[in-house]
């Protein structure tokens, strides 16, 4: 698949010309990925952010450009699940009920979410647990993610309230402990 010499030069030049505009764009996004990293370091709350397990420093950013640092924004877990697009929308009409999820939401936080549920699989054991849990409760992938998330976000409105670091054992108590029984 030879082309005269005149047009592979020309290919060639393009080529070259398309190359070098990725390495500028690979290190404006390096540029950007860190200039981000340090303005959300500075933030007082990026250390709560980043100890919730899935979370990292770009993921963490993004959560918090996302919400907001104003407390006073969502005044329960509910308001930022819904915002979130992780609380379900149930209708109920007689004898029909129907439970879907939110279109209407927040896109960027909902996209990051599922990333930090997904990346929250591997790193703690509870939230493997519930999404077992979900999908063994019949639950499809998305719907048990998206609980996960709800569930992650209900746990971190609760640690920027009160200024706590994530705990798995609170996030998660284990409940496969049985109580004793008498004999």
């Amino acid at each position: 698949m030879r082309q005269l010499p005149l047009v592979e030069q020309a290919m060639g030049r393009q080529a070259l010309a398309l190359l070098r505009q990725l390495d500028a764009a690979c290190a404006s996004a390096e540029d950007l990925e860190q200039a981000a990293i340090e303005s959300f370091n500075q933030h007082p709350d990026a250390g709560i952010i980043t100890s919730f397990p899935g979370l990292g420093l770009l993921t963490g950013a993004r959560v918090l450009a996302e919400i907001g640092d104003d407390r006073s924004r969502f005044c329960d877990a509910k308001g930022l699940k819904a915002y979130a697009g992780a609380a379900p929308i149930t209708r109920a009409s007689g004898k029909t009920k129907s439970v879907t999820h939110r279109r209407v939401k927040n896109n960027r936080l909902n996209a990051t979410g599922y990333t930090w549920a997904f990346s929250a699989l591997t790193a703690s054991p509870g939230a493997r647990a519930h999404y077992d849990r979900r999908r063994d409760d019949g639950d499809r992938h998305a719907a048990a993610q998206r609980n996960l998330f709800g569930r992650l976000l209900g746990c971190l409105h609760r640690c920027l309230a009160t200024g706590q670091h994530y705990d798995e054992t609170i996030a998660f108590p284990d409940t496969t402990q049985k109580l004793p029984t008498a004999a």
